[in-house]
């Protein structure tokens, strides 16, 4: 019996690149079949073909055994295939309603959208796959995890047969990622059949039926969650041993670096978002920030960087008070940033990567005479970063928004750790990261901490905070509900913090007796 679905052969090529090489792929009926692989490794531009964004310049796409010719979108929609992008395709300013019958819309007599239809509709479907939209609101009003499902019932409202979701989680708390894959197991015990774009290897562990990995194009082998782990998953992405876990020395702190106290900032609703914290950091150690995402994570460090002004408190670095400063001053006084949003707030990403490389030094020399650039310094400086940070691209004339996610990351860290910094804030340094990018941005962070330096490290993965932290905060509506050493903490205990709840003495005691345990 033939699959629900067969790649055979595509063939993709950009100018410099060969995107896809040969490449072989089977879907069957009621299957999550997983495409894991590196940041540019090919697998989104493979589903955009199969979506009909792009066109193969070789092989075939068979559905149900017959061969299907798919030059857009729409030709993929009539043969049972949608796609949920990891960018969300939706008007805030229209409700679920009128987002999911955009291109289907029904009209009733008079010429009148019939929304009363479309909005039963929706509802059946969102019930039938426990997806919980309500078809009257406004999508601006929704959050992340709930526009998610909205774009997953367009599909389903279009009688798609084939999902595919390209990087599902990369926006997503912990507690949403864990809602998708019921979703996602919901879909097809209901015969529905889903590829899975990741590049998270307990995901793929966790809800796959099947996985192929893609490295540089190619199809490297496919295998299940019960015949391999994490590790030679790793292996496969990256073509080398991976260190999952990081190794770090003991951290010794020194002097403080930050210093924050009774801070509080406002959000864009004129809310406090950030509300009387007190906290700070010091050289030769790693404070990290948990909680979920919105909960004032991101106005603290754009306090903190000089990108909003604070209502009241102060923060001092290096005792200096920078409370109402300028990003420039900060910067200058030796404070590094790896942005939450790399491509709004850390790179232009029209530019190429050799003036990407300079966004805070550009006025200075070597880079600049007065008003005249060095364009020749400026190129042997991208040149020695390139390499000496390992960031994959044909060349530094390349626009930055040419590369992939992880080489853009490396973009900012290059630029950020060239100088000499004393402090570093991190806010999510590995979202959207694949395995071996996440491994590299470890080790630099590590070796900042090592070397005297100061982090805050802001991240909703708790296993990034657990590993890396030497102190852990979390923050809870916009306040600091408490500061533990690392080595205290379990993941029961951050869960409860990061749901507003404070742990009680016994599961602290609990946890530091696990530890223990560990050590010895």
């Amino acid at each position: 019996m033939a699959p629900l679905l067969e790649l055979r052969g595509i063939t993709k090529r950009f100018p410099g690149v060969l995107a896809n090489d040969h490449i072989n792929l089977t879907l069957e009926k009621g299957e999550i079949h997983a495409l894991l692989g590196e940041n540019g490794a090919g697998k989104t531009t493979l589903m955009n073909i199969l979506y009909g964004l792009y066109s193969q310049d070789e092989g075939d796409i068979f559905v149900n055994g017959e061969k299907v010719i798919i030059n857009e979108p729409t030709d993929a929609i009539k043969a049972g295939i949608g796609m949920v992008h990891q960018h969300f395709m939706l008007i805030p300013v229209f409700t679920v309603t009128e987002n999911i019958m955009l291109g289907e819309e029904d009209v009733k007599f008079g010429g009148l959208l019939d929304r009363k239809k479309a909005s039963e509709k929706i509802k059946k479907i969102s019930d039938t796959y426990k997806l919980d939209v309500n078809p009257n609101a406004y999508v601006r009003d929704l959050p992340v995890g709930t526009q998610q499902r909205v774009e997953i019932i367009k599909l389903l409202f279009r009688e798609a047969e084939i999902l595919i979701m390209d990087e599902p989680s990369a926006v997503l708390t912990p507690q949403e990622v864990d809602e998708l894959f019921k979703i996602m197991h919901i879909l097809v015990e209901q015969g529905k059949s889903i590829i899975f774009i990741t590049h998270k290897l307990r995901e793929v562990m966790e809800c796959a039926d099947r996985i192929t990995v893609i490295r540089g194009g190619k199809v490297i082998g496919t295998t299940t969650p019960k015949e391999a782990d994490t590790k030679k998953l790793a292996s496969m992405m990256v073509g080398r041993e991976v260190e999952l876990k990081v190794k770090k020395k003991t951290a010794k702190p020194g002097n403080v670096i930050l210093n924050v106290e009774n801070l509080q900032v406002l959000n864009a609703q004129e809310q406090f978002a950030v509300n009387d914290v007190t906290f700070d950091v010091r050289e030769g150690e790693v404070l990290g920030i948990a909680g979920v995402q919105g909960n004032g994570q991101t106005e603290l460090v754009r306090a903190l960087t000089g990108l909003l002004a604070p209502s009241e408190g102060k923060i001092e670095i290096l005792g200096k008070n920078t409370t109402k400063e300028s990003p420039r001053f900060i910067t200058e006084l030796g404070s590094a940033h790896i942005p939450e949003d790399r491509q709004k707030d850390g790179l232009i990403l029209a530019f190429p990567v050799s003036e990407n490389l300079i966004l805070n030094t550009y006025y200075q020399s070597p880079f600049s005479k007065g008003i005249v650039m060095q364009f020749d310094k400026i190129a042997e400086n991208g040149k020695n970063l390139v390499e000496k940070f390992d960031i994959r691209t044909p060349s530094i004339n390349t626009t930055v928004n040419t590369l992939s996610g992880g080489n853009q990351q490396k973009v900012i860290v290059a630029r950020e750790f060239s100088r000499p910094i004393k402090l570093l804030i991190a806010s999510q340094p590995t979202r959207g990261l694949d395995v071996g990018s996440i491994e590299y941005i470890h080790h630099r962070l590590m070796e900042k901490r090592d070397d005297g330096c100061a982090v805050l490290l802001v991240s909703t993965e708790l296993d990034e905070i657990m590993q890396l932290s030497d102190r852990i905060a979390v923050m809870y509506r916009g306040q600091i509900l408490d500061i533990l050493d690392a080595k205290d903490v379990s993941k029961e205990m951050l869960g409860l913090l990061m749901a507003g709840i404070k742990p009680s003495d016994e599961m602290k005691s609990r946890a530091k007796h696990e530890e223990n345990i560990i050590l010895t």
